[in-house]
């Protein structure tokens, strides 16, 4: 629904994004294909270091399911089905991995006009639950998140957020690590073309700051310039071209300035649509 919050990890998500999405510093090569019947199939390779990832996944989508299917390097197999409109205003996601006979995992999301529900639990005998919750609406919304393990008897988090978002800047304000920090974020949208961004962190048990600032520049409609700066003395930057129709090629590189010995870091994503 269209006033309905967000769902409670996509609190402070847009400035995160800007400071984050894009900055690869490995190489990756993605191909997606669609056949005729929009069955679409993707293959994926990540080059780390001296080790190399791929997997190749799947995924159809039906009436009212979305079935997923991806098999890695490690012969692992994992599937995610999901089922729209299990009931009005609310959807179900089954997946598991084979051979991991414990990954198996049930979500439910519920959304209300003024509220967003989210509800987790593992398909195992000692399941790890999870509940989040926002309530409010698309311009301020309030939620928190809890996560039980039932093997231990114990809460393994416990976060609470609150957001305010406008079409020109978002801004929010999270209790995250079981009280242990709060993280300030803030998006602006300084005209079609500019955005800037700023995250503040506290930790509590160290009394120690972090941030991190950053800038979003749309030099034309088909290539990006992305720059961030940190606390830590780490600046990186992102430049990304839209080659062709869907088509992406990603630059990034990132220079700590602590570390005066060692060799910037420099990432290549390359991401192909026919």
């Amino acid at each position: 629904m269209g006033s309905s919050p967000a769902p409670f990890p996509d609190i402070g998500k847009k400035a995160k994004d800007l400071l984050n999405k894009d900055y690869i510093f490995d190489q990756k090569f993605t191909l997606t294909m669609l056949s005729a019947t929009g069955t679409e199939f993707v293959a994926t390779g990540l080059q780390k270091d001296d080790l190399f990832l791929g997997d190749i996944s799947t995924q159809y989508k039906g009436q009212n399911t979305i079935v997923d299917v991806k098999i890695d390097s490690h012969s692992s197999v994992s599937t995610k089905v999901t089922v729209k409109n299990l009931m009005p205003s609310a959807k179900a996601v089954i997946s598991f991995k084979i051979p991991d006979h414990k990954s198996g995992k049930l979500d439910v999301q519920y959304v209300h006009p003024h509220a967003t529900l989210n509800s987790s639990i593992g398909l195992n005998p000692t399941p790890l639950l999870d509940l989040s919750a926002t309530i409010g609406s698309q311009t301020v919304s309030l939620g928190g998140e809890v996560g039980f393990d039932t093997a231990s008897s114990s809460l393994t988090k416990y976060n609470a957020g609150i957001s305010f978002n406008k079409p020109d800047f978002s801004a929010a304000l999270m209790l995250e690590d079981k009280g242990e920090s709060l993280r300030a974020t803030y998006v602006h949208t300084v005209n079609p073309t500019t955005s800037v961004a700023a995250e503040l962190i506290r930790r509590f048990s160290n009394h120690a700051n972090s941030f991190t600032i950053g800038s979003s520049y749309s030099v034309d409609p088909l290539t990006t310039v992305k720059t961030r700066l940190s606390n830590n003395g780490k600046a990186g930057m992102v430049v990304q071209r839209e080659w062709r129709s869907k088509s992406l090629i990603t630059l990034s590189a990132e220079y700590d300035s602590k570390a005066v010995n060692s060799s910037p870091r420099v990432g290549l994503a390359l991401a192909l649509k026919p």
